[in-house]
């Protein structure tokens, strides 16, 4: 398996991707022109047209021409082009669409279910520029994509670097590509989805607070649902005493086991996993700074831009116009 992306110090890390476990992959090819935009079925009806033994399905989408934004029916745009990736790990319902202002229309209406006697192009939109999308379907149940943990953002984008890491994707899109109009039969073919979705989360993971650490605390009795909890409702005022008190242990125990496995305390960890989600935040939407500080559980602009330059060097503008690919407004 191809790791590029992980640093060679973050062994549990490594480990933990390269024994995710995933199944039943499928690929779709689409073709979307402008105006555009479309809103998926919920996560179970996915499964049960896609892939009827699984309950939920990750959903991710390679993008190899074109530009695009997704969200969650009441969430911010994410915006990805071309050698992007979008991630929607626990196969939330979600919206989609391009560049230019358009009607909304139900996946189904492009989308006929299978069985298919030959894999199916879904091809919407009203002529304009085109947008190529690959759509991958997996199922896991691995605890790492387990939606009661939820370890990553509901919808995520990921940038590669350039690099080894944006060369492999940009092959693998043209691979994908050729595997999805039916051109690639062959065994590489039908695990490259499993390849991408591990080399893109191993990408973004790279970027998570004790990214090595913060995979074994997922594991562990006590810190993992405590992280489950914080990171399910990370706008909450949380305390010690309330993680706690939630999590059925003591206060001691709980900062104890967080200090071990994390080398920090509950509240520090929850500070960094928010400046975390803001960094997705700040790389994918155009949301203004004050709309994302809300969002990721800062009362002030101001606490908000102190606590980010504190630990990232630079404002929270400073840094999206460094990480970002240029998006409209």
């Amino acid at each position: 398996m191809i790791q590029m992306t992980i640093d060679d110090n973050s062994g549990v890390l490594r480990e933990t991707l390269a024994n995710l476990r995933v199944s039943g992959s499928i690929f779709l090819r689409a073709e979307y022109t402008d105006p555009w935009a479309y809103r998926s079925v919920d996560g179970p009806t996915t499964a049960a047209m896609l892939m009827p033994s699984a309950e939920r399905l990750v959903l991710f989408h390679l993008v190899a021409s074109g530009r695009c934004w997704i969200s969650l029916p009441a969430g911010e745009k994410h915006w990805a082009e071309a050698g992007d990736v979008i991630v929607i790990p626990y196969g939330d319902q979600h919206l989609m669409g391009g560049e230019s202002v358009s009607d909304i229309v139900d996946l189904r209406t492009f989308l006929t279910p299978p069985p298919w006697s030959e894999m199916p192009v879904l091809r919407h939109g009203s002529g304009g520029a085109r947008t190529d999308v690959i759509c991958g379907y997996l199922h896991s149940e691995d605890l790492l994509l387990d939606p009661r943990m939820r370890a990553f953002p509901d919808i995520f984008v990921v940038h590669p670097p350039a690099g080894p890491a944006a060369q492999w994707v940009s092959a693998s899109i043209d691979f994908a590509l050729a595997a999805s109009a039916g051109l690639r039969t062959d065994p590489v073919a039908a695990r490259l989805p499993e390849l991408l979705l591990t080399e893109v989360l191993g990408i973004h993971l790279a970027t998570t607070p004790a990214a090595g650490g913060w995979l074994a605390a997922l594991h562990d009795p006590i810190v993992g649902p405590a992280m489950a909890k914080l990171h399910a409702d990370p706008r909450r005022r949380w305390t010690v005493a309330d993680l706690a008190s939630e999590c059925a242990v003591s206060r001691s125990l709980l900062d104890s086991r967080f200090r071990k496995i994390l080398k920090r305390a509950p509240i520090r960890y929850l500070t960094e996993w928010r400046l975390h989600l803001a960094e997705v935040l700040l790389a994918d939407t155009t949301d203004p700074v004050s709309k994302i500080a809300h969002a990721v559980g800062y009362d002030s602009d101001e606490g908000f831009s102190r606590s980010f330059k504190r630990t990232r060097g630079v404002s929270p503008s400073a840094w999206r116009s460094a990480h970002s690919p240029t998006l409209p407004v």
